[in-house]
């Protein structure tokens, strides 16, 4: 199914410069993947520290942003200059699942939302990683199927971020977006079993 995700290839090409320079400069992969998961980790402890300080929230959809091009930066990295490492691995999908639960966190505070609404979302994120990256168990490789994927809850939750922060309130039907978040997981994590065993059997 259709995923932001499948954008990549166009992404990756215009940070290509990007990333020559910072293998010129030395920094690794590794040190990529953890300066993105400590960014996420104290954006995500700042935004809901804040409380009714509902303008910061606009810091999310740039953060977003940049987190992608940090994920595109590092798996490049790894690829094309020879940096790919055990260590890597572990890092590259811990950093993710641990990066989303603290950006997607703070919109507990804000309603409609609540612990349950968000806490589904970031749960149901959790499992939908660990499916992908099972793929590579069973000789299928890492799975990216969508709906709902990661880059297609980064882009949801930093337009919610942008309303957020440039609104006083949300409106009470929005309540209802994380529960539609929650089902598209669900499809997403049984696409991602389904494929990675269509895949090991050929």
């Amino acid at each position: 199914m259709a995923s932001i995700y499948q954008l990549k290839p166009r992404f990756q090409s215009l940070l290509r410069p990007v990333v020559r320079c910072c293998a010129g400069a030395g920094i690794t992969a590794n040190g990529v993947t953890l300066t993105a998961m400590l960014v996420s980790l104290a954006l995500g402890a700042w935004l809901a520290a804040a409380g009714g300080q509902r303008a910061l929230f606009l810091l999310l959809p740039l953060w977003m942003f940049l987190r992608m091009a940090f994920n595109a930066i590092d798996g490049m990295l790894a690829r094309e200059f020879g940096q790919k490492s055990a260590l890597g691995a572990y890092l590259n999908e811990l950093s993710d699942v641990i990066s989303d639960a603290a950006l997607y966190l703070p919109f507990v505070a804000v309603a409609p939302f609540n612990w349950w609404s968000v806490g589904t979302v970031i749960f149901f994120s959790a499992i939908s990683e660990m499916a992908g990256a099972m793929g590579r168990m069973i000789g299928a490789g890492r799975r990216y199927d969508g709906p709902m994927g990661k880059s297609d809850r980064a882009f949801v939750f930093g337009a919610l971020g942008l309303w957020v922060g440039l609104t006083p309130s949300l409106p009470d039907w929005m309540f209802w977006l994380m529960p539609a978040m929650t089902a598209a997981i669900v499809v997403n994590i049984v696409n991602r079993v389904r494929g990675g065993i269509a895949s090991a059997s050929k």
